[in-house]
């Protein structure tokens, strides 16, 4: 049996709201890795699910974990 330590891993989801209700959630770090949910909650939920899952099948690939390197900056574009 084997002893798989917990490892935290911090990500930045952004959520976007769908023109018909709902949440779409993705993780830019995470190529792919995107997730929905009627409500805010929920998909805050279901991202965290897909995340796990995502990182559980890199390491079960003995994949490198990627690491965020992201810099989330607002612009006010005029035009």
């Amino acid at each position: 049996m084997q002893n798989h330590s917990k490892q935290v891993y911090n990500y930045t989801v952004l959520l976007e709201k769908e023109s018909d209700g709902g949440y779409h959630a993705f993780c830019p770090s995470l190529k792919g890795c995107h997730s929905q949910g009627d409500s805010f909650e929920e998909a805050i939920e279901n991202i965290t699910e897909a995340i796990e899952l995502y990182i559980e099948s890199l390491k079960a690939d003995n994949q490198p974990i990627p690491k965020e390197d992201l810099i989330v900056k607002p612009l006010s574009i005029l035009v």
